[in-house]
């Protein structure tokens, strides 16, 4: 009797042992000390600071409300540049700051915004550019920069799939005026839900500490319009065990990455992530462009689920297409990001992920493209 096969997801969350994390969490029920910037919050924050070798650095309850506040923090108005090929949340935040996402196309090899198309959508009211680092691969940061220079923007990274890449050993977080970092469940590191913003000026902090707890400055003073994102002791804990683990479980996420660039990379009509020069990687996603495969992508996705492995069409639809959204901007022309969103499958990764489960899941996707072409072929 063959045995049922057990789901593989698109990704599974890294955590410690029950044992590490109930003896870390101990001394929360001898202070009964929760949130409110506690002792566990800000030594990960410390320590934080440190791993990424950023500055400044602040947390806060989940990656959206850290990139909501830094846009809130830099007092912008009018037109903000963005990418639409993201999760729904940069955009979001752009809008819930009344602000207004201007969308300019991205790269082909990385997915990253391109930057050479950014300068022709600047107008006089553009304040800043948002770019997101997709799937752990780095925008052009260097061009980015010059292009904010020259025309007095702000630059705020959405860095939510960068925890830990470094640029020739410049951490990622240095980059800009400010980067957002998402530490939910399904990242690279987690603290199960949660998020920081790192940022270069100093006197930042002190808003950012205002708005992340309701605009509140003294005991009977409330002077910002602020909300609620900070983050709890408990997610801290987890924070700082994961942090113990995160260099083997990126370790492990290598391995699963080379695995399938070593089954899949000289198939044709399949495309992989680029390898760049000088970036230490976090190997945070497995992103698979069927362009000129015999399958489609949506094919391959629906064939992978009947085997019980379920990747994930990331990110699709473009957020221009959303429903909230599709009206607004039905005029944008984004062909190489709405040919990514056809065509991008992001395939299982996580560090216990067995390479016996990456081989069958390659073994699914070769030997399918092969009787496709056979078939094909005796047409």
């Amino acid at each position: 009797m063959v045995p049922e096969e057990k789901d593989i997801l698109v990704t599974k969350a890294s955590m410690p042992s029950y044992e590490e994390f109930i003896e870390e969490i101990k001394p929360i029920w001898e202070t009964s000390w929760m949130t409110n910037m506690g002792e566990f919050h800000d030594r990960l924050k410390e320590q934080l600071g440190e791993y990424l070798k950023v500055p400044n650095l602040l947390l806060f309850v989940n990656g959206h409300m850290a990139l909501e506040m830094a846009l809130q923090a830099m007092d912008l108005t009018g037109e903000v540049i963005t990418t639409p090929f993201s999760f729904a949340s940069t955009t979001h935040a752009i809008m819930r700051n009344n602000l207004t996402p201007v969308f300019c196309d991205i790269r082909e090899d990385d997915y990253t915004i391109d930057a050479d198309k950014i300068e022709a959508l600047i107008t006089p009211k553009t304040t800043a550019i948002l770019p997101v680092h997709v799937y752990g691969n780095v925008c052009e940061v260097d061009k980015i920069e010059r292009i904010a220079k020259k025309h007095h923007l702000k630059v705020i990274y959405d860095a939510a799939h960068a925890f830990g890449v470094q640029v020739h050993g410049r951490g990622i977080g240095t980059y800009g005026d400010a980067s957002m970092f998402s530490f939910h469940a399904t990242k690279v590191f987690n603290t199960i839900e949660g998020g920081a913003v790192t940022f270069q000026d100093p006197s930042l902090e002190i808003l950012l500490n205002y708005l992340k707890n309701f605009g509140i400055t003294g005991k009977e003073s409330v002077e910002y319009v602020g909300g609620n994102a900070k983050m709890n002791e408990f997610q801290a804990v987890m924070g700082i065990c994961n942090l113990r683990h995160v260099g083997d479980n990126i370790e492990k996420r290598r391995l699963v990455s080379e695995r399938y660039r070593e089954r899949l990379s000289q198939i044709p009509g399949i495309r992989l992530n680029p390898q760049k020069e000088g970036i230490l990687q976090n190997y945070a996603y497995f992103p698979v462009a069927f362009e000129d495969f015999s399958l489609t992508r949506n094919e391959v996705y629906e064939l992978l689920a009947s085997h019980h492995v379920f990747a994930r069409k990331y990110f699709y639809p473009l957020i221009t297409d959303f429903d909230c959204y599709r009206e607004s901007f039905k005029d944008a022309v984004l062909p190489v990001a709405k040919k990514a969103a056809d065509s991008v499958l992001t395939l299982p990764l996580y560090a216990d992920l067995p390479l016996s489960q990456v081989d069958r899941i390659c073994d699914i996707i070769v030997s399918a493209g092969q009787k496709q072409e056979s078939n094909r072929r005796n047409l």
